[in-house]
């Protein structure tokens, strides 16, 4: 995979909303994450700058815009300029 793309469950895991990335893999397995409104159910599934994830984490949906890709995982603040919050909590 180019670094115009990156896999799903791994992009989940470098931004932090999981804690391992074999969690990230069940997510997208189990069908739980859409991109771009569509239901997908590969970790493997190529995810792109501007693409828009929703998936579920903890007791809350997430909406998250992707800005950037990482080749691997940092500090949580590096974490942070990967995406951005659609849906900020209120």
């Amino acid at each position: 995979m180019s670094m115009d793309s990156q896999r799903l469950d791994k992009w989940l895991w470098h931004a932090r909303f999981l804690k391992s990335r074999s969690q990230a893999t069940s997510l997208c397995r189990d069908r739980r994450v859409r991109v771009n409104r569509a239901v997908v159910g590969r970790a493997h599934h190529p995810l792109r700058v501007g693409d828009v994830l929703t998936f579920p984490q903890g007791d809350r949906i997430r909406v998250v815009r992707v800005l950037g890709l990482a080749a691997q995982r940092g500090p949580a603040r590096a974490a942070a300029i990967l995406y951005e919050d659609l849906l900020p909590a209120t």
